[in-house]
Formats: structure tokens, sequence, C-alpha cells
């Protein structure tokens, strides 16, 4: 009988809606697995994010003073580029690892963006990093990317670009 309270009470949770986060605790848990196969190579993971971010707006990497007038092609060379890769890759896995406490989460990711802001970065920023993002998780994922999949992946990116924006209308 305790196996299947045990049972229930975990099928009961995974469907169960987060009314702070706006997910379940199944779209939790995809999230959480696929972002695992990115952790794996924070660098790689973090270059290819940011080169299709530099692709995109080329204007972006001259706010980068350590690496602002490397090519495009020798950036992933530069350790200067792959420690910032690295970082992002980490902040992300800090608001993934943090949606079990959606307060830590929303701290972390408005110290986050208030840190940008300080350094010039603007909410459009933000936007055309979500929507690299977007973009780039189909052929991260794969197989993986099914609509299931991909709902839990929009509602994460949701949360997270959200809350940065909170502290632009500041």
């Amino acid at each position: 009988m305790a196996l299947f309270r045990g049972l229930l009470d975990f099928f009961q949770n995974d469907n169960k809606l987060d009314e702070k986060t706006g997910m379940t605790g199944k779209q939790k848990k995809l999230v959480q697995n696929t972002w695992a196969s990115v952790r794996k190579d924070e660098i790689s993971s973090g270059m290819a994010i940011m080169t299709a971010l530099f692709k995109q707006h080329p204007e972006y990497q001259n706010q980068f003073k350590l690496f602002k007038d490397i090519p495009l092609d020798d950036l992933p060379k530069n350790k200067r580029f792959q420690a910032h890769c690295a970082n992002i890759i980490s902040a992300f896995s800090n608001a993934i690892d943090q949606l079990h406490d959606p307060e830590l989460m929303e701290a972390t990711l408005l110290s986050l963006a208030e840190r940008h802001k300080d350094r010039g970065q603007s909410l459009e920023h933000f936007q055309n990093l979500k929507q690299v993002l977007t973009n780039l998780l189909p052929a991260v994922f794969g197989k993986q990317y099914t609509p299931e999949v991909q709902e839990a992946w929009k509602k994460m990116l949701d949360l997270i670009f959200l809350t940065l924006a909170q502290v632009y209308k500041e």
C-alpha cells in the first residue's frame, strides 16, 4: 500500500502545475534531463550559442572588450571567449537547477540581469539571445526534441527571460 501511495504521489507531482514557474513537475524534469546533454560540454555548448548570436548580431561582439577585435572564426581558440561561453552555460544550469526553488531562481536571474544592465546590455539583447536559443534547441536535442520537450522549453525560456526583463522595467 505504501508503494502504491508513493507511485501515486510521484505521478500527481509530475502533473501538478507549479504556480510560480508555470511548469508541471514533468516539464521541469524534461528541461533538466535534456539540459544534461548541454552541460556535459559547457565550452562547446556556450560557443555554439555565442557564435550563433554573433552571426545574427555581429555588433554584439564589440561589447566584449576582451574579444571584440578577434575574427569570429578565431574566437573558439580564445581562452577568454571559452571562459565566457562556459559562464553562459553555467548561468542557465543554475536557473535550471533552481527550478525546485523559484524564489532562489528569480533572485539569481535578477542579479544576472542587473550585472548585464550595468554593463550596457539592453532588454533587446536578451530577447535576441532567447531567439537564438529557441532556434538552436531543435538541433541540440535532436530526436529528444519532441513536442512535449518543445513546450517545456518554451515555458522555461519564457520564465527565464520574463524574469530578466523585470530589471529593465524598473
